[in-house]
C-alpha cells in the first residue's frame, strides 16, 4: 500500500459545538473559518445544539469529548468566579473595546485564567450583539433616574433581575414567549434585547421607543481544548488562530452593520431611536456591581482597568 501524503497523515479532526442556529451570522463566520482551515484540517460543525445542549460545552470540552465550543463567559465564572465581571453589564463600551480587552494585557490573565483552571484555551470573543432598552411609554429617558418605576421586562433569574435595577428600573420577570402580549397589554413598560433580537419578535409593533443604553455587549468565547491545542505544532496553531481571528472580525461586522441596519427600519416605523446620557447608565451601574456581592471574587481594580483601555 502507498504511503499516504505527508499532509493526509498529520490532518486533524476539529468538532466545533453551538447552540445558535445555522443561519445566524456566527454559523457563517465559523462555516468560513471551516473553509480556511479545510487545507490542514477536518473541522465539524454541529450547531442548533444538535451536539451538546446550552451550558454543557464547556464540561465536554474539559473531558475531552469534542475539541472546540462557542462558551459563554456565565459558564466560565461558574467554575472561576472572577470571570463573573465578564458577565457584568456596562464592562464594555462597544465590539470594538470588548475586542482590544480581550487582544490585551486583561485578556491575556483571564485566558490564563482558563487554561490553567479549566483547560480551554481561548481564541477570542464572538460578538453578537449590544442590548438596549425598548419602552412603550413615550417619556425621554436620558438618565436612570428617569428609568425609575419603569416595570421593565428582565430574563427570569437574581443576574438579569441586578441589571435591570442597575439600570434604574423596576426590573418584571416574564417569560420571553409571553413578552409581545406583556408589551402589548402594558404589564410590563419595556424590554431589553439586540435591536435585530427587537425586530425579529416584533417587539416594536407594541413600543414607541429605543433607548440605545448599551448595557450589555454580547459574546461569547471562540476556545479550544487545551489538550488539542497542545498535540498542535505551532504552524497549525498559527493558522488555526488565523482562522479564528478573520471569523470574529467578519461576525463582528456583520453583527455591527445588521444593528445600523434595524436602527433605519425602526426609524422608518416612525419609533423614536436615540442614544441617552451612557455614561450617567455605565457610573451607576458599576457602582452597583461594585457595592454587591458578585464583585467579591473580581482582581482588584479591574473595572478601572478595563474603562482605561482605548
Amino acid at each position: 500500500m502507498p504511503a499516504l501524503p505527508a499532509g493526509a497523515q498529520t490532518r486533524r479532526r476539529i468538532r466545533f459545538t453551538a447552540v445558535f442556529s445555522d443561519q445566524d451570522i456566527r454559523a457563517g463566520a465559523m462555516r468560513a473559518f471551516k473553509d480556511d482551515l479545510a487545507a490542514d484540517f477536518d473541522v465539524e460543525l454541529h450547531l442548533n445544539a444538535t451536539l451538546y445542549r446550552q451550558g454543557t460545552e464547556l464540561v465536554a470540552m474539559q473531558r475531552g469529548n469534542v475539541e472546540m465550543g462557542n462558551l459563554s463567559p456565565q459558564d466560565i465564572s461558574r467554575q472561576i468566579p472572577a470571570w463573573s465581571v465578564m458577565a457584568s453589564a456596562y464592562l464594555f463600551r462597544d465590539a470594538d473595546h470588548m475586542r482590544k480587552v480581550f487582544d490585551g494585557e486583561i485578556g491575556a490573565e483571564f485566558k490564563r485564567m482558563a487554561r490553567e483552571q479549566l483547560n480551554v484555551h481561548i481564541l477570542g470573543p464572538l460578538y453578537f450583539g449590544t442590548r438596549h432598552v425598548n419602552l412603550k411609554p413615550r417619556k425621554r429617558i436620558n438618565t436612570p433616574i428617569d428609568m425609575a418605576g419603569m416595570k421593565l421586562r428582565m430574563p427570569p433569574g437574581e443576574t438579569w433581575q441586578f441589571l435591570g435595577e442597575a439600570l434604574g428600573a423596576n426590573p418584571t420577570p416574564v417569560a420571553f414567549a409571553e413578552l409581545y402580549t406583556a408589551l402589548q397589554t402594558g404589564a410590563v413598560d419595556g424590554q431589553d434585547n439586540p435591536l435585530p433580537t427587537s425586530r425579529t419578535m416584533r417587539f416594536y409593533e407594541v413600543t414607541t421607543q429605543f433607548v440605545l443604553t448599551s448595557h450589555l455587549v454580547a459574546y461569547d468565547l471562540l476556545s479550544i481544548s487545551s489538550r488539542f491545542w497542545d498535540g498542535l505544532d505551532q504552524a497549525q496553531r498559527n493558522r488555526v488562530e488565523a482562522a479564528a481571528n478573520k471569523a470574529i472580525d467578519q461576525s463582528t461586522r456583520q453583527h455591527l452593520a445588521q444593528e445600523q441596519e434595524t436602527a433605519t427600519f425602526f426609524r422608518s416605523q416612525g419609533l423614536e431611536v436615540y442614544e441617552p446620557d451612557v455614561a450617567a447608565f455605565r457610573a451607576e451601574a458599576q457602582r452597583r456591581y461594585l457595592a454587591s456581592s458578585q464583585a467579591q471574587s473580581w482582581p482588584a481594580g479591574i473595572l478601572e482597568r478595563i474603562n482605561a483601555v482605548r
